[in-house]
């Protein structure tokens, strides 16, 4: 097994070439079918205050504003959230650069949605810091929706880390993987290209069942679980290579 990155990879990783490449990966389509998912799921009204975290370069931020919501978007990485703020200048949405478990506590929010596989970057006592802020950022009856692809029930069966080279533009990622048995985590290289620049950076996903995320959420508040495979309301079973978790904050 390679050398492993430190467990607060995540700082650094989001620097702008990673960041541009996933700006371009992911079709516009795609973000409207998770929106309509989050409004469809929790039965969202017009104006209704949300709170993206981690936002990232601020897609899921850009549409729930764009169709009314107010929103607040949290993440760590200056350059996602400098793009961000271009990205959604003459909408009802505030930013703050910070760790997505320094989000506020007042049970203010309608709704919060954590989206793009961010709750696989921390260890398990930084999930248990992070289901309780969103414990206590969401006020009783307000709603919840996870996105997260590196559940054990997606991730291992039949796991085969065989290298795979993705494309955007100028920009060309050879993707490589590793799976760390005894920590229980995926290991993710990549070497990002742009014509002479070059990174290679590496990402951590600890992986979880899906017993312990219900377990964890249920823990803060969180009831009425629901489990789908998509965007599109299916389910969730063993070998989907997505989960999207919703709940309901009753207490």
């Amino acid at each position: 097994m390679s050398a492993s990155p430190p467990s607060t990879w995540y700082v650094d990783f989001f620097t702008e070439l990673p960041n541009e490449f996933w700006r371009r990966a992911v079709p516009p389509e795609v973000t409207v079918d998770e929106i309509d998912f989050v409004e469809r799921r929790l039965g969202l009204a017009p104006g209704s205050l949300i709170l993206d975290v981690p936002c990232g370069s601020g897609r899921h931020s850009v549409e729930l504003a764009r169709r009314g919501h107010r929103v607040t978007g949290v993440d760590l990485s200056a350059e996602a959230i400098g793009h961000a703020r271009r990205a959604t200048a003459g909408l009802e949405v505030e930013l703050v650069r910070a760790d997505m478990r320094d989000i506020p506590r007042d049970n203010g929010f309608d709704a919060v949605v954590c989206l793009g596989n961010s709750f696989g970057y921390l260890e398990l006592d930084g999930l248990r810091e992070l289901a309780a802020a969103l414990g206590g950022a969401v006020r009783p009856g307000g709603g919840l929706v996870v996105d997260f692809a590196s559940a054990a029930e997606s991730i291992l069966p039949g796991y085969r880390a065989e290298p795979r080279t993705m494309r955007t533009g100028d920009i060309t990622v050879l993707a490589t993987g590793e799976y760390d048995v005894a920590g229980s985590r995926l290991l993710s290289h990549y070497r990002f290209t742009r014509g002479e620049e070059e990174l290679d950076v590496t990402a951590i996903h600890h992986v979880y069942t899906v017993a312990q995320i219900v377990d964890l959420l249920s823990g803060n508040g969180f009831t009425d679980v629901e489990l789908f495979g998509g965007p599109d309301g299916g389910p969730y079973g063993v070998g989907s290579g997505r989960l999207l978790l919703t709940a309901r904050r009753t207490s």
